[in-house]
């Protein structure tokens, strides 16, 4: 490990929303924290409590700079901060941590206004692109036949930005493609999210004799949800089989309303945001798990279900195949195509217990290329400086993309020996968790019994100079009389 470092991660998306933005920077930011370093995130408050204070996040007490934000009225979930004296704000908190590097994870607004301050205190600055401008035109209030002008914009201030970074990083060489291509920036770095892959280890295995097809991420157009409720009600056949749909976003009454016109609304479970905590236990329980999406970068939800040991259904459209390995860990279908998906999940659905294990093991085979631990270091790294002539995860060597069929007796072998490590993992995680929330609610109650304490002492200082006053007073009339 390296010495440790002040960062400071700048985002316009954070825990408790539920996308792959927030969620990556949430276990940056974390895994940074529990490895020892002073992490501070600049963020967006998503109540009316802005301001700064100490957060535990996927396991890791960290320093959050919450700033006043207001929900954006075409969209259920996203939030916007006013740049007005932004870059003030900003370069305060910048000045006051002092950090080695700043890490912005989007060229909207608080990345946006964190590059500028960085940039005129001479800091290093390093930016994670997670955003296709098309997913955010959607919800705005350009004209429909004007997005195809406004997308070539937003690519170019996108490139504006991110063009005057130290280091610009994205998850997938599809994504770093398409960063350089469309925003013209140059030597794009290929990083994956990376993924504590023990934190979903189960010893449940995948069974079709209750299924469920789950989807967890945000309800929103580019996720394409509408094409697994009709591929849903193509499968008469199968009248047990059910779609669970975790998380939240703007088109939620519009599938609800699909669900109930196409008859399968009983089969269509909305169950909402969900704790950070039960997210294992939503992987485990499902038969498979289904990315629609036409736009993911990467998908951490996608990495996820893999390391629960699921197989995996998704749409062929630009990073998902990087997971996907059609045959070997899942399959792929045509982008909105409901029969091609349909008859993927009826794949699904007939296949024996050897085959599903088959699917299952691969999926945890491909995940181990991207250990967060991995992430971690790269990016440590890059914060500092160093080993930037190749810096890339292991889902980029060349072997990678190489079919697997059925994994040998001895890689078989392995994979039970690191489930049974990372159930050992998972308790010990679990502790340090708990440990962390504990130091927290002690750092919470020592600065209230500290603020109790100055309060006491103002009000007896108040008083004592209250008294002076009177006394004061009273001398001045007897003069005066």
């Amino acid at each position: 490990m390296t010495e440790p470092l002040k960062i400071v991660i700048s985002v316009d998306t954070f825990a408790p929303d539920i996308n792959g933005a927030a969620r990556f920077a949430e276990r940056i930011a974390g895994g940074l924290a529990r490895r020892g370093h002073e992490v501070h995130v600049i963020a967006p408050a998503f109540d009316n409590q802005p301001g700064s204070r100490y957060e535990v996040h996927d396991g890791g007490r960290m320093m959050l700079h919450r700033l006043k934000s207001h929900r954006v009225p075409t969209h259920k979930t996203q939030r916007f901060v006013y740049p007005f004296g932004l870059t003030r704000k900003i370069k305060r908190i910048l000045r006051d941590v002092s950090p080695v590097a700043v890490h912005v994870n989007s060229h909207l607004i608080i990345g946006r206004y964190s590059a500028k301050a960085a940039k005129s205190l001479g800091l290093r600055l390093i930016a994670t692109n997670h955003i296709m401008p098309e997913n955010l035109i959607k919800y705005s209030l350009i004209p429909k036949f004007l997005h195809k002008t406004a997308m070539k914009i937003a690519w170019a201030d996108a490139g504006r930005v991110l063009r005057g970074m130290d280091k610009v990083t994205t998850p997938t060489r599809k994504a770093a493609e398409l960063l350089e291509n469309a925003a013209k920036v140059s030597n794009v770095l290929a990083i994956s999210c990376g993924i504590e892959a023990s934190r979903f280890a189960n010893k449940t295995p995948t069974s079709n004799a209750d299924p469920v097809f789950l989807f967890l991420g945000r309800l929103d157009d580019e996720k394409r949800i509408p094409t697994l409720i009709r591929a849903l009600a193509k499968l008469k056949e199968f009248p047990k089989a059910k779609v669970e749909l975790v998380g939240d976003g703007g088109e939620r009454e519009n599938l609800k309303r699909l669900a109930n016109e196409l008859g399968v609304s009983d089969r269509v479970r909305f169950l909402g945001h969900i704790k950070d905590k039960d997210l294992p236990t939503a992987y485990e329980r499902c038969t498979a798990f289904v990315m629609p999406s036409i736009a993911e970068l990467q998908s951490i939800a996608t990495m996820e279900a893999m390391a629960s040991g699921r197989p995996v259904i998704a749409a062929n459209a630009m990073a998902l195949p990087h997971l996907v390995h059609d045959g070997d860990n899942g399959y792929l279908f045509p982008p909105d195509d409901v029969d091609a998906l349909a008859d993927r999940m009826r794949r699904i659905l007939v296949a024996d217990e050897a085959e599903l294990q088959r699917l299952s093991e691969n999926s945890l085979h491909l995940i181990k290329a991207h250990d967060i631990q991995t992430t971690l270091s790269i990016f440590e790294n890059l914060y500092q400086g160093l080993g930037e002539a190749s810096p890339t995860s292991e889902d980029n060597a060349p072997d990678y993309e190489s079919p697997i069929g059925r994994l040998s007796e001895n890689l078989r072998d392995l994979l039970a020996s690191w489930r049974e490590d990372a159930l050992g993992l998972q308790a010990k995680a679990d502790e340090l968790r708990q440990e962390a929330v504990e130091k927290l609610s002690n750092v919470r109650d020592d600065a209230i019994e500290k603020w109790t304490e100055v309060k006491e002492d103002v009000k007896e200082q108040v008083s004592e100079i209250k008294e002076e006053v009177v006394e004061v007073a009273k001398r001045l009339r007897k003069k005066k009389d």
